[in-house]
């Protein structure tokens, strides 16, 4: 697998989204009120979600555009099930 533009910000996207995750762990465990801790829910899930945007458009840029010029019709197929498991 190849390193990408992006690998540095989607790395540390991932860590502030764990970070965020394990603070809503903690707010469950402290018992914190449910509407807190569904908003912060929401919150790490747009993290992850852009994060995922990213990686999507890093590899558009990067491993689609090489298939189509080798028409390489097996990672077009692959791309088209990791949208559908992202989605």
């Amino acid at each position: 697998m190849e390193k990408h533009e992006h690998t540095g910000a989607v790395l540390n996207r991932l860590s502030r989204a764990s970070g965020h995750l394990n603070a809503v762990k903690k707010m469950v465990e402290d018992g914190r009120d449910c509407s807190e801790i569904l908003i912060q829910l929401a919150a790490v899930r747009s993290e992850i979600t852009n994060t995922g945007k990213i990686i999507l458009k890093d590899h558009l840029d990067h491993c689609v555009i090489n298939a189509v010029r080798e028409n390489d019709e097996d990672a077009i197929t692959y791309l088209k099930k990791a949208i559908d498991k992202l989605l």
